[in-house]
């Protein structure tokens, strides 16, 4: 029990007194930059599964 007790307060410790937190404006910036990316990204994989569904289509009407 007092190896559980103590992993505890080291990681207490460790949170409190080591760990660099951002400040207010970084966390919104990376906030940002991180929704930006995912619906850059978002819209990437939409177009690409559009033109693979034309692709597709186009393929299986040549060939019927």
């Amino acid at each position: 029990m007092t190896k559980l007790f103590n992993y505890f307060e080291q990681a207490f410790d460790e949170l409190i007194h080591k760990v660099t937190w951002p400040t207010w404006s970084e966390l919104q910036q990376s906030t940002l930059i991180t929704l930006v990316s995912v619906i850059v990204l978002t819209l990437i994989i939409f177009g690409m599964d559009g033109v693979s569904e034309l692709v597709f289509e186009n393929f299986y009407k040549f060939f019927k």
